[in-house]
């Protein structure tokens, strides 16, 4: 299984008026999580997307264990349970500096062809870098 970590610390603009980080604002964490993942491995999202592969969300299931609130220093685990193919899962977990754990999600997204908006098999190269992970 694929995992990966980042820290991100909560903005001003990120809270409500009770000063606890807005509840949308967890799926953009869960975005810069994928992302950076991808990175970690030596893997673009834009290179991919100007290759004509897109990743849209097909679905986001989210649990709220406890607020974060302005300047809490968060980090972000990022799974990657199953061997992805024309569609990835990703399983997130979001803990305050205190290690404890505020925030859990799912997602699953699909690989498109941004071109004919049919679905598309994993890139190659990607399938190849997290291969690795799932022997």
């Amino acid at each position: 299984m694929y995992q990966h970590e980042f820290q991100v610390r909560v903005r001003y603009s990120e809270t409500d008026q009770m000063g606890f980080v807005y509840y949308g604002n967890y799926a953009a964490y869960y975005e810069v999580a994928r992302v950076e993942a991808f990175r970690a491995i030596g893997w673009s999202y834009k290179k991919m997307e100007e290759e004509g592969i897109g990743m849209p969300v097909l679905g986001m299931n989210i649990k709220y264990y406890g607020p974060a609130k302005y300047d809490e220093l968060l980090t972000v685990k990022v799974s990657i349970p199953e061997q992805p193919r024309a569609r990835v899962k990703f399983v997130y977990e979001i803990t305050n500096a205190n290690g404890k754990l505020i925030n859990a999600a799912e997602t699953e997204l699909a690989f498109m062809n941004m071109n004919s908006g049919r679905p598309a098999r994993i890139p190659k190269e990607l399938h190849e870098l997290l291969s690795k992970y799932y022997t």
